[in-house]
């Protein structure tokens, strides 16, 4: 009659002890003994201690209002819409004594080999409606590399070729008397993007789809002809080159779960009084 009674009093006993940790904390199944919480299983949300058992610092708040992506890299093509009027290009275009009239086939480029190449030292996402809705800018690098189809060379100040040893300081382009296997126009730009981003699946950027829209603004901090022949060897011609110093464009980005496509497009000329060549990129965008 004793066993019964004491093992009758021993299950009560235990009951309302696990009662009372059930009460105390029912989804993450835990027990707290003073200021130590002793977790069985799951993890302890919003705790108060000072000390958790197996950790040995308290959990910390994180602002999910924003979100930041380091070191995003775009890859992809460089072209222009060219709308220059060659009939009035002032002395910037020079050309040979009975030589053809300039036209945009001097200025075609080589598709496949003028690059564009974006290296953006942040990428920052402020969460607005629900992070369906947000605000997305950035800082980076906008690298563009124009490859020429036909032998043009950039001057900065010198002699003018075909006028007798008269000289110049203004930047002029004129038709070279050599053959060039590699010749282009860098143009890079310190640019901060600005966009609206929608996205469909707000836990996760590499699921669902999300589109982005908005503009950037950028400076050029460097420009240079760079040509490679067997009569020259490598040559980098640096010089102003009459561009734009300031670029405005249009941007966009779509994504297709974990693949991000990029577009821009910049509505004013690169060159800054001559030439009428509108810039564009397209590309694929990689990041985590």
């Amino acid at each position: 009659m004793k066993k019964i009674t004491l093992a009758v009093t021993l299950l009560f006993l235990t009951g309302i002890a696990s009662a009372q940790t059930d009460s105390a904390n029912n989804k993450n199944d835990t027990m707290r003994i003073g200021n130590i919480i002793i977790i069985k299983k799951g993890k302890v949300k919003n705790a108060d201690s000072s000390f958790v058992m197996g950790r040995s610092n308290p959990a910390k708040k994180t602002n999910d209002r924003f979100s930041t992506n380091w070191f995003v890299f775009d890859i992809g093509f460089a072209n222009y819409n060219d709308k220059t009027d060659y009939a009035n290009t002032g002395n910037y275009l020079v050309n040979s004594p009975g030589g053809l009239a300039w036209s945009k086939s001097d200025f075609k480029l080589r598709t496949g080999k003028s690059i564009n190449v974006n290296i953006w030292f942040f990428m920052q996402t402020m969460h607005l409606v629900k992070k369906n809705v947000n605000l997305k800018y950035g800082l980076g690098l906008e690298l563009n590399n124009y490859r020429f189809k036909s032998n043009i060379s950039y001057k900065e100040d010198g002699p003018i070729p075909y006028s007798g040893g008269m000289q110049t300081n203004d930047a002029f382009i004129f038709r070279d008397s050599i053959l060039f296997g590699k010749n282009k126009l860098a143009a890079d730009y310190l640019t901060v993007p600005l966009m609206i981003n929608f996205a469909s699946n707000k836990y996760s950027r590499n699921k669902g789809i999300s589109a982005s829209f908005g503009v950037s603004a950028g400076y050029l901090y460097s420009q240079r002809n760079k040509q490679k022949s067997d009569a020259r060897g490598n040559k980098k011609n640096k010089g102003e080159y009459d561009l734009e110093k300031f670029k405005l464009s249009y941007i966009a980005e779509l994504g297709f779960g974990p693949v991000k496509l990029y577009g821009s497009y910049s509505p004013k000329s690169m060159y800054e009084h001559s030439l009428d060549v509108r810039p564009y990129n397209i590309g694929f965008r990689i990041s985590n």
